[in-house]
C-alpha cells in the first residue's frame, strides 16, 4: 500500500526522473500556499495529483 495517492511509481511515469517530480511538486507547492488560496488539504498532496492528472507540466529546456 502507497502512503501517496497517486503513487510514486504512477508520478514517476508523468516525468523523466525523480528528482524532476520533486521539484516540480515542490514549485507548485509553494504557489499554493499563499495566502490568498485556502486550499482543502496538504498542498503537496494538492501538487501531486495535478501532476497526476497533467494539469501541471513542464518543457525540459535545453542549456548550452
Amino acid at each position: 500500500m502507497s502512503m501517496v495517492d497517486p503513487s510514486i511509481d504512477y508520478l514517476a511515469e508523468k516525468v523523466d526522473s525523480k528528482y524532476t517530480l520533486v521539484i516540480l511538486a515542490a514549485k507548485r507547492a509553494r504557489e499554493l500556499t499563499k495566502p490568498e488560496l485556502n486550499a482543502p488539504e496538504k498542498e503537496v498532496s494538492t501538487a501531486l495529483k495535478e501532476i497526476a492528472d497533467d494539469t501541471i507540466t513542464y518543457e525540459r529546456t535545453k542549456n548550452v
